[in-house]
């Protein structure tokens, strides 16, 4: 391959995981051309958590100063039962938390993460960020990847060594591979809708929530028919509320209409402050929840998806931003020390991701298992919470939360 061309990168998607990718690419001295097909860069969602292991590397970055500004940094993950409002369990954070896994645990709105991801973007000259462009063509030759994207202005084309899709779980990227190889699957409704709020802290919602919630931590509240985890955004000026019920499909899309009905049956027998909170709070847009399972994240010619375009997850385990994060930063550490040998670099990133994904996945799914639980399996989870230390809690969280990249040695 030619030497400038193998230095090359694409970037589909200027999400997170893909702006991550752009800086993580050009601190190893790679030029980096990202591809957005929206006109202006959207925000999706509203909060979201952001672990140590993932602002270890937004630090390294240079992402986490700029954000800083803006974000949260709470006290504890603090579980309370929904009905009762009494809490069952406290995993501290804050300093602590930072001293034990050696970074912080953040809080923010997902808008002022994506503004200081570009703002940092914005600083490196060696990275190219087209907005309007939508991939529409991707040729897979044997010394390079050539990509053709439509804009107004007709098209653009790059070619490059490597060609990374980070357009989300209804990538294009993955759609056009799938065309052509099985290995690569569509998006699938997990059965799960996400009912998402923010309220001002000033509001009568936000007082609301004061009354009930841990306004310097992260509360969940489980519930067998529902969980809501609620936590401050915008350096306290407004709490991120998001809700979690069974649902039907609703949109192939982020958001979409649901009948609040659905939230309201699923919190029967909650705290009527509870249920206060949730009325004073609306209206609430409803998110269906996609996942993507799939065989392959790559194709050794020089294809990689990261983020949820390989493996987007249920929340329930807070880690999909935090996923995308570090695939984006591995990948590009494994192709930036073996920039020789490509299909072997794409080769160990998935070998090495696949068994961190999945064990979040388990995680993701154990979680909800315990906050929805009801009945005996309620009593039992409840008195096995009010019998583990904190100490305890925490260190559960240590293969998690204190994950670093490693160099990989090659024989």
């Amino acid at each position: 391959m030619d030497e400038t061309r193998s230095r090359q990168i694409v970037i589909a998607g200027a999400g997170i995981a893909g702006l991550t990718a752009a800086l993580a690419f050009a601190e190893r001295g790679y030029a980096v051309t990202v591809l957005e097909q929206a006109r202006q860069l959207e925000v999706v969602g509203a909060g979201l958590q952001l672990s140590p292991n993932a602002t270890r590397i937004l630090r390294r970055l240079g992402v986490l100063d700029r954000l800083a500004a803006s974000a949260i940094r709470p006290e504890a993950v603090v579980l309370k039962d929904a009905a009762s409002l009494r809490e069952l369990a406290r995993v501290p954070l804050g300093r602590a938390g930072e001293d034990r896994w050696g970074a912080p645990y953040l809080v923010a709105h997902r808008a002022d993460l994506q503004a200081a991801l570009t703002v940092r973007v914005g600083e490196c000259r060696d990275i190219r960020l087209l907005t309007g462009a939508r991939v529409t063509d991707i040729t897979v030759a044997p010394q390079n990847i050539a990509v053709t994207a439509q804009t107004d202005g007709g098209s653009v084309e790059a070619a490059a060594g490597l060609l990374v899709g980070a357009d989300g779980v209804w990538s294009s990227i993955r759609a056009q591979l799938a065309g052509r190889e099985p290995a690569f699957a569509k998006s699938r409704f997990c059965g799960e809708l996400a009912w998402r709020a923010t309220v001002a802290a000033e509001s009568a919602a936000g007082k609301a929530f004061a009354a009930v919630g841990a306004g310097d931590s992260v509360t969940a509240f489980l519930h067998p028919g529902f969980h809501m985890v609620a936590y401050p955004v915008s350096k306290g000026s407004a709490f991120n509320l998001a809700a979690f019920t069974k649902g039907k499909r609703i949109a192939e899309g982020w958001s979409g209409h649901a009948d609040p009905a659905i939230l309201s049956r699923a919190m029967r027998g909650t705290a009527p402050a509870l249920a206060r909170l949730v009325a004073l709070a609306g209206p609430w847009t409803a998110f269906p929840i996609h996942t993507v399972e799939q065989r392959r994240w790559t194709m050794p010619q020089g294809i990689a998806l990261i983020g949820d375009a390989a493996h987007a997850m249920t929340p329930f385990a807070a880690q999909g931003a935090a996923m995308g994060i570090e695939d984006a930063a591995m990948l590009a550490g494994l192709v930036g020390d073996f920039p020789d040998d490509l299909r072997r670099s794409l080769t160990t990133w998935e070998n090495l991701r696949r068994p961190r994904i999945e064990k979040v996945l388990r995680r993701g799914a154990l979680n909800r298992l315990a906050w929805h639980a009801w009945g005996p399996v309620a009593i039992a989870r409840n008195l096995a919470l009010a019998t583990r230390p904190a100490e305890k809690l925490a260190a559960d969280l240590d293969w998690l939360y204190g994950w670093e990249e490693r160099k990989v040695v090659r024989r």
